[in-house]
């Protein structure tokens, strides 16, 4: 909003100042630290709310180490972070932008969702919460609006360089005039369905290419594109939400894999990094790193209260929401297929739940008795049983989700 204001000033009465509000880097510094400033003050004001109305957390004994300390702890933080994302990123940002738009959705969509159902268990005292089925459908409509956007609106698209003798891939279709540069270098936009794939010199893959072998299926590609990225946005959302067991683990956590995807969305929106590092540039996408910078922002402040021990839990409230976000961001970033090294501990988490659950299955069919990979999943609660304590079981694994971010980065080279 301050935006639009701001340029109106400029343009109508050319007040000494107002120039600056044209330039991202300067809001992308103004949205972090007002994001900073709310999740403190804030937070401060939800905590005495949440202990005064005893919206505390209720433990199950699962006999790990100082748990009951944590009975009573106020529970629905996540709010705080939402509030510190979404104001940020309406004051600084031209929230016209589609994929301002669409991240937003995502925030107050799966913020939702997490708010019923922390509202179940803290109001109702039920400890299952919202149904299973209930989040997974949450998850499964917002992929659907996240994919058609994505894949439909006309302004998501990539900017091609024409070159001399080389022609652009059958299923890229042009939908802007051509422009030329300064420097003499001609580009066009194109809507294709492509996202990054490391480690190969040609490093962008098409989606169009999983059904090209079928003719005249490429027409279809919406329906794959869409089924992905349900699937992506699910499972990295119920990551999220499994790595969220200790205090500020997956606060952390995400606000470092925030830093790499604020990264990736500057240098992809901006033509001149993005044609250095030889990557995709994505027009009007630089406009995205607002609210990253806001979504670290929030993550940091909120640690403040969520370092251990812990004065306030996000619950699914800020677990959800943020899984989501990373999810929906890697996509829009067409960063999708780093996420298994960038959301390394997410993914880690994850599976070792899975193994746990299928091996259990396994041997109590097999021997008649269920049989442990874990001591027990998720994996951070596998080290608090071996006696590590909490807090640097988070440290450690913020320390490995920094190397699996330098590894991610370091890939836009790694040909």
């Amino acid at each position: 909003m301050l935006y639009y204001l701001f340029t109106y000033l400029k343009n109508e009465f050319n007040y000494t100042g107002t120039g600056m509000w044209q330039f991202i880097t300067f809001r992308i510094t103004m949205a972090l630290l007002l994001s900073l400033v709310i999740s403190l003050l804030l937070g401060k004001r939800i905590v005495k709310y949440l202990q005064r109305k005893q919206i505390g957390e209720t433990i199950r004994d699962l006999g790990l180490a100082g748990e009951q300390t944590k009975k009573g702890t106020p529970t629905m933080g996540g709010l705080i972070i939402l509030s510190a994302m979404v104001i940020p990123t309406l004051l600084f940002a031209r929230v016209m932008n589609v994929y301002i738009l669409l991240i937003l959705l995502c925030t107050v969509w799966l913020g939702l969702i997490g708010f019923i159902d922390d509202y179940i268990k803290v109001f109702k005292k039920n400890k299952e919460g919202l149904a299973g089925r209930f989040k997974i459908l949450g998850q499964v409509g917002l992929g659907i609006i996240v994919g058609t956007t994505l894949y439909f609106n006309e302004n998501v698209v990539m900017s091609r360089e024409i070159m001399d003798g080389k022609k652009l891939a059958p299923y890229e279709k042009v939908v802007s005039n051509e422009r030329v540069t300064p420097d003499g270098h001609r580009f066009v936009d194109v809507k294709t369905p492509i996202t990054t794939i490391p480690f190969v010199k040609n490093h962008e893959f098409n989606y169009s290419k999983l059904i090209s072998w079928i003719p005249g299926a490429e027409k279809f590609t919406f329906v794959i594109y869409i089924l992905i990225v349900i699937l992506i946005i699910t499972a990295v959302s119920n990551g999220a939400n499994l790595t969220d067991g200790l205090d500020g683990l997956a606060t952390g956590v995400s606000a470092v894999i925030g830093v790499c995807f604020g990264i990736f969305a500057y240098v992809s929106g901006n033509i001149q990094f993005a044609e250095y590092l030889n990557i995709m540039y994505i027009p009007h996408l630089g406009e995205l790193s607002i609210f990253i910078a806001a979504f670290v922002g929030a993550c940091v402040g909120f640690l403040w209260y969520n370092a251990y021990p812990a004065q306030v839990f996000m619950g699914d409230t800020g677990s959800l929401a943020l899984g989501g976000i990373i999810a929906s961001l890697a996509i829009i970033v067409r960063k999708e297929l780093l996420l298994p090294i960038i959301c390394g501990v997410f993914f880690v988490e994850s599976l070792s739940v899975m193994i746990q659950v299928a091996y259990f299955k396994y041997t109590k069919k097999k021997y008649g008795e269920g049989r442990r990979v874990f001591l027990m999943s998720p994996l951070h609660h596998h080290y608090q049983k071996l006696g590590y304590h909490e807090s640097k079981i988070a440290v450690r694994f913020w320390i490995v989700t920094i190397m699996c971010v330098v590894f991610a980065i370091a890939t836009l080279k790694m040909r």
